[in-house]
């Protein structure tokens, strides 16, 4: 099961992660970008891939 990862030091709390993905592992917790449910990732990694600021890792 791939591991979604968010390093808050890069995250600007854009949420391109959370439009780019499609099953739904992102969502907002106090206005703050978090990984909702990591066990919903099948590792596609459309996350990574549009987020801006490198802010997301996927690791299988």
């Amino acid at each position: 099961m791939p591991t979604v990862k968010i390093d808050k030091e890069k995250c600007t709390n854009c949420r391109a992660c959370i439009e780019a993905c499609p099953f739904h592992v992102f969502g907002l917790e106090n206005e703050e970008v978090v990984v909702k449910d990591s066990n919903k990732c099948v590792g596609c990694r459309a996350c990574e891939a549009q987020c801006p600021h490198k802010a997301i890792t996927v690791e299988d």
